[in-house]
């Protein structure tokens, strides 16, 4: 094999390696988030769980909980956010949440995201209570969807794992 053979094969394994590392940056991760609420007494709660950037700017709503439109409303900053364009979030919606209970939701996460100056924003609100735009905001880091992370409204604390489809 002459030396211009040599380093074409080089240069096609390298650029092979460069992006298999970037099918594995690109796609979507899912995790299963566990929320368990407080103890306090009235109505479920509805739970926006958003995308947020470095500063703070809504990017993607990744999961509701609460599936009646009219409430939504309620979720004061996440539904501002929003503004004209709602997205259909049927497929990323589930039941609201009561005092004291839990409930185990999968969120799709883009890897491109991760590790990078982004924050996951849970913001709770229940019926003729006050709303919490920022119950809880977790770094999106490998460090963040490791640790628990405690609420400062109704949502107690958050827990993350991997999904492996069981």
């Amino acid at each position: 094999m002459t030396c211009l053979h040599k380093i074409g094969v080089l240069a096609l394994a390298m650029t092979l390696a460069a992006s298999s590392v970037l099918m594995a940056q690109s796609g979507t991760s899912q995790y299963k988030c566990m929320i368990q609420m407080t103890n306090y007494m009235g109505e479920k709660a509805y739970i926006a769980v958003s995308l947020v950037d470095g500063k703070g700017a809504y990017e993607k709503t990744l999961y509701v909980l609460g599936s009646d439109k009219k409430w939504y409303k309620d979720v004061k900053a996440w539904y501002k956010a929003l503004g004209k364009k709602t997205p259909n979030i049927s497929a990323i919606s589930g039941a609201s949440v009561a005092g004291g209970d839990r409930s185990v939701i999968v969120l799709e996460i883009d890897n491109s995201k991760l590790n990078k100056d982004y924050k996951l924003r849970f913001e709770s609100a229940v019926e003729d209570k006050e709303d919490h735009a920022k119950d809880i905001e977790i770094p999106l880091t490998t460090e963040g969807l490791s640790a628990k992370s405690e609420g400062t409204g109704f949502i107690r604390y958050v827990r993350f794992s991997p999904n492996t489809g069981n």
